[in-house]
């Protein structure tokens, strides 16, 4: 995958990135992503952060599903992850999810899908 996004593959068809942007949802969308899930509650890092509105609208524009399923870094529910697993089987992929440096939604991953 030629890309200077920082990816990493959970699965064949799951990936999992640190933040990104509302500018990044074209890329993802060229490098055939077909979903994304953003894990990150919104201003958790301040004010600066890309909000998820943002994200979406960009990501709706570039062709992709878009989920938002804020979830806090240190803990995430037993709720959170059954969320997480209901999205793994209603999104279509290459699925891509993010957070503040991909550890929670790579979490949220394997708790959804070894639990």
């Amino acid at each position: 995958m030629d890309t200077s996004l920082p990816l990493r593959p959970v699965a064949d068809d799951v990936f999992v990135a640190p933040q990104l942007d509302a500018a990044a949802m074209a890329e993802v969308a060229r490098l055939g992503f077909r979903s994304v899930v953003n894990n990150r509650p919104d201003f958790e890092g301040g004010p600066d952060q890309p909000t998820s509105a943002d994200v979406e609208a960009a990501a709706l524009a570039a062709g992709l599903a878009y989920r938002f399923l804020p979830v806090n870094g240190a803990w995430q529910s037993p709720e959170q992850i059954a969320a997480f697993g209901a999205l793994l089987a209603e999104l279509p992929r290459p699925l891509l999810c993010f957070c503040r440096s991909g550890a929670r939604s790579t979490r949220l991953y394997l708790s959804a899908t070894q639990g």
